[in-house]
């Protein structure tokens, strides 16, 4: 199934501008680069499946046509954080010209954030040496964790997370495309959990459509293990009206039912207590205590625990 996501995702991956999603205003820009041959260092930074890499590929195809493969290398820093993949990999490719009219070629490096300090040293010197014969375009969650050096060198990019048009644009086109019906609460529950990643989105999509080619919204969350957000309510709401029992029972049949963590279920509590009927000093009370709980989990407590400890703080605010 993993295999099957990524040739997928890899099919709607865009091939020209006007395909990315959401990101208008750098996609202008960065169009502009590429009819004028005169592409700077690019730095883009944000959220996963938001069209980093899918806007450095366009960009290579636009630039080098046919000959993007020879002019383009991609790596992923994550899986080659090391000084030596600078050293080697990076300037064996950047030494040599471009084949074609274009004066450089186009390293791109995915999570560059996961470069240690040595090789990020390493690269400010590479992206000085080479500047007539190549191009880098970094990509990083965090912009915090590039060293300034590399940051000064570069135009910034800060992708934003996709609207939920853009993600129900992104819906439609498959729908249509892998002739699949998708209900309208479905949808709903396809942006809720894709919280904006399209990546994420289309795992969903492909790991749905394998199942049924009616996609429901009671299949989404299924798929997504991920709770209802009104039995999650239900529970909330329990605890509340000081039926404690009921609730910590109700909330260990969601988990064992949906094979949740309880870092998972943490998060989606966090969001329903914004719903939930009660004043607003008890919703920031009870958000506090989740901040808390959720400390504690990643810290090592047992999660059963921490989360009846967390229901107990809805009872004593429902008492109230």
């Amino acid at each position: 199934m993993e295999l099957q996501n990524a040739l997928w995702t890899e099919k709607y991956r865009p091939s020209d501008f006007s395909e990315i999603k959401g990101q208008k205003e750098i996609v202008k820009r960065v169009k502009a680069f590429v009819e004028q041959q005169n592409l700077p260092h690019l730095l883009f930074t944000g959220p996963a499946g938001v069209g980093k890499t899918s806007l450095s590929l366009v960009i290579a195809k636009k630039l080098f046509k046919d000959a993007w493969h020879q002019n383009f290398l991609e790596l992923n820093a994550s899986d080659e954080r090391g000084i030596d993949v600078v050293r080697n990999k990076v300037k064996d490719f950047a030494r040599t010209r471009a084949i074609g009219n274009v004066p450089f070629k186009i390293i791109y490096l995915d999570e560059c954030d996961a470069l240690t300090r040595e090789a990020q040293q390493a690269l400010r010197r590479t992206m000085e040496n080479y500047t007539q014969t190549c191009r880098f375009i970094l990509s990083a969650n965090y912009s915090s964790k590039i060293i300034e050096p590399i940051q000064s060198r570069c135009v910034v990019f800060r992708f934003k997370q996709l609207d939920k048009k853009d993600i129900f644009a992104i819906i439609e086109k498959v729908a249509e495309n892998e002739k699949i019906k998708i209900d309208e609460a479905a949808k709903d529950a396809l942006y809720e959990i894709s919280e904006g990643d399209c990546r994420k989105l289309e795992n969903i999509l492909q790991s749905s459509s394998a199942i049924a080619d009616h996609i429901t919204e009671d299949l989404v969350h299924s798929m997504a293990s991920i709770a209802k957000p009104k039995e999650i309510r239900e529970v909330l709401e329990l605890a509340l009206s000081n039926k404690f029992i009921e609730a910590r029972n109700k909330l260990l049949d969601l988990m064992l039912n949906y094979g949740l963590a309880g870092i998972d279920i943490i998060k989606q509590i966090q969001k329903e207590i914004l719903d939930l009927s009660t004043d607003n000093k008890s919703k920031m009370i009870l958000i506090e205590k989740c901040g808390e709980i959720e400390f504690r989990m990643t810290e090592g407590s047992d999660e059963f625990v921490q989360l009846e400890a967390l229901l107990s703080q809805f009872v004593l605010v429902g008492s109230k």
